[in-house]
């Protein structure tokens, strides 16, 4: 008997940032975010909500008015990745004359159109409009880091806001944090960080052996894990967290506060 692939029918997210929702009412509990340009496969549509499932495999309801339904957007090799924290798109090639049209997150990959010149690249936007982005926010292949690059690299985030559920450098939870920085690395975590201290892709540690850029997970237990970051070496480590300033920081783990919760230590097989 021939076995036939379900095909989920495609959307792509039309705002910077899309929450997604454990039901279909801005009253739920926020379980994570799709960023703009993202394409998503559509479970379940109803009215005004739709329930969608994102490259990490991650299911939630986001509003309907946030997706545009149809081909899937910069799946090409024309499409260029934001890498810098942060990138306006604009009307025309000047950062003067008008208010960008849409400010997007790190990780946005947008369809490049053409170059006008060593500055700027026209791009087609997911809803069909043309907008320009200087050059310099994009990369068109993004390398795999090693340890040490990582390290370096995490620490440009330091300053950004905790958001619960978020996914992108306007707010980064603790486990979306640590995942967007193995996405670095070419390694796609799960989305929360009890599944990925029991990932198979990694394997313990002891506190004696830990070494940069392997990952710790807090909690009252090991079955209870409830924080995540990302290890620095010399005692530190990096992490979205709601700790005494809810934002990305280093810490130290002979904190009293950290060293009570570490349950778990983990490495890139």
């Amino acid at each position: 008997m021939a076995l036939f692939a379900v095909v989920i029918p495609n959307a792509v997210v039309l705002q910077p940032i899309a929450n997604m929702y454990s039901k279909p009412t801005a009253d739920a509990d926020v379980v994570s975010q799709a960023i703009y340009g993202v394409n998503v496969g559509v479970i379940e549509r109803g009215g005004d909500w739709t329930r969608v499932r994102t490259p990490d495999d991650y299911a939630g309801w986001v509003e309907t008015a946030a997706l545009r339904f149809g081909p899937e957007y910069a799946a090409g090799g024309s499409a260029g990745q934001v890498a810098s924290l942060f990138a306006h798109l604009y009307r025309e090639p000047d950062v003067t004359r008008r208010a960008p049209l849409v400010t997007v997150p790190f990780e946005t990959r947008l369809e490049v159109v053409s170059r006008q010149d060593e500055r700027w690249a026209s791009v087609r936007l997911p809803d069909g409009r043309t907008a320009w982005v200087q050059l310099g926010d994009l990369s068109f292949s993004p390398p795999k880091l090693g340890i040490a690059e990582l390290v370096a690299f995490s620490k440009k985030f330091l300053g950004l806001p905790y958001t619960w559920g978020g996914t992108s450098a306007f707010g980064y939870d603790c486990s979306g944090f640590t995942q967007m920085l193995l996405r670095r690395r070419g390694v796609l975590l799960p989305r929360d960080s009890g599944p990925q201290a029991q990932w198979s892709g990694l394997v313990a540690v002891e506190r004696k052996d830990l070494a940069p850029g392997d990952l710790l997970y807090f909690g009252s237990s090991a079955s209870r894990i409830t924080h995540t970051g990302m290890y620095l070496g010399e005692g530190k480590f990096i992490s979205a967290t709601t700790y005494q300033t809810p934002m990305v920081r280093i810490d130290d783990l002979g904190d009293p506060h950290w060293a009570q919760l570490l349950v778990a230590m983990r490495r890139l097989k």
